[in-house]
């Protein structure tokens, strides 16, 4: 038999995810109401998460909440990367160049799993296994109609607005309407393998490799474990690529004098679609978009975790003025208008970044050559020009 139950909020945030969830927080900071729903349990969300690099406009947000402690704590700082080419190395020192900023490397999943027992500890109220069905709007209110995965059980949550933190693939962006938005999109034309393996660190920082069979990408994880990744073509196959075939690869990619990638056991690896995607505005009447729902946006430069964790402070903001000034629904405007320059500029930098140091995919030699080479002169210029390498390091380290 099937139970219902209705529930009344002020704001329903659905997603348990780095957006939904830090808004959660906020809200409770500041005496709004809110409920959280998210169809995966607790377990499955943490394990869910894969990013860690954190920038300085992120770590600026959570200081300001309290809710940055964690992070200082158990992170790493990091402060320079690497980029190399198979003739030169370039030591970009962005901390000194960015005036002292830095990024932490904490992963996601701990990141994420922190401010649930913040929210939690709270009071906040997550319904964990509960996935969104329907929503409705009228002009006074907006209905969640959500049911547990597990049993019949069937919830209703009436809200004044949704905070869609839900992803690319969730209820809030697909009850949006074709014609309500603008809809932004591009996929590129090669994919990453990203692999993970048991390895003690080779280098203290990130090392970037533009190389003439493709690009390639080391990342330190923890004391244990490494993450690399491996430009690979679009239509590859994940079993083209054994233990053996991914060690000699990144060997090549990555090789430098005096200077030895270690090897391990591979207990990940995966196939990365490479696209990028922003809806706009960022409001549908009483329904408002963050992160993964509202925009998507390649691994290159480590901003997708962030641009979530900002969406929802800006998202946090305008709903508190809202309810604290008895502002006008068309206040909520301000959300998209503050927030969309932030984004593009983020997918600018991380497409440019791309561009920078992974082989063109061409059919055309020629064309393949000549492509190369920009993307050799725009590396050298991190070495060549001052300014290019300021504005450079402050955009790695965080967009503002």
């Amino acid at each position: 038999m099937n139970t219902q139950t209705a529930l009344k909020t002020s704001v329903c945030i659905l997603g348990a995810g780095p957006a939904g969830i830090l808004l959660g927080n906020i809200l409770l900071q500041n005496g709004i109401d809110c409920v959280i729903i998210d169809k995966y349990s607790r377990e499955e969300i943490y394990a869910r998460g894969r990013a860690g690099a954190i920038e300085s406009t992120t770590i600026n947000l959570l200081k300001k909440h309290g809710l940055a402690d964690t992070i200082f704590q158990n992170g790493y700082a990091h402060d320079r990367c690497e980029f190399r080419s198979p003739y030169y190395s370039i030591m970009l020192e962005y901390g000194k160049l960015s005036g002292g900023d830095v990024h932490y490397f904490y992963p996601q999943s701990d990141l994420n799993d922190d401010f649930i027992q913040k929210y939690l500890d709270a009071g906040g109220k997550i319904l964990f296994g509960y996935e969104g069905k329907k929503i409705v709007q009228t002009d006074d209110d907006i209905t969640v109609e959500c049911s547990e995965q597990d049993s019949n059980i069937t919830i209703t949550i009436q809200a004044d607005f949704v905070a869609g933190c839900d992803g690319y693939h969730g209820i809030a962006r697909q009850s949006i309407p074709e014609k309500a938005v603008d809809i932004y999109h591009k996929q590129y034309p090669y994919s990453w393998l990203a692999i993970l393996a048991y390895v003690p660190p080779a280098a203290k920082h990130t090392i970037y490799a533009l190389h003439p069979d493709g690009f390639a990408a080391y990342m330190l994880r923890n004391s244990k474990v490494s993450r690399y990744y491996l430009q690979i073509p679009l239509d590859d196959d994940i079993n083209n690529w054994s233990d053996e075939r991914i060690w000699t690869t990144l060997q090549k990619r990555l090789a430098l004098k005096e200077w030895t990638l270690k090897e391990g056991e591979i207990f990940e690896k995966r196939m990365m679609s490479l696209r990028s995607y922003v809806m706009e505005p960022l409001r549908y009447k009483r329904l408002l978009m963050a992160g993964d729902a509202a925009h998507i946006i390649t691994p290159m430069g480590g901003k997708g975790l962030n641009m979530a964790v900002q969406d929802a402070g800006v998202l946090a903001e305008t709903l508190i003025n809202y309810y604290q000034e008895e502002q006008d629904i068309s206040y909520l405007d301000r959300y998209s208008e503050i927030r969309l320059p932030y984004i593009w500029r983020a997918q600018e930098f991380s497409y440019g970044m791309l561009n920078m140091i992974h082989l063109p995919e061409s059919e055309d030699p020629s064309d393949m050559r000549f492509r190369y080479k920009l993307s050799e002169s725009k590396l050298a210029q991190l070495n060549t020009s001052g300014t290019f390498a300021r504005d450079f390091a402050r955009n790695y380290v965080g967009i503002i």
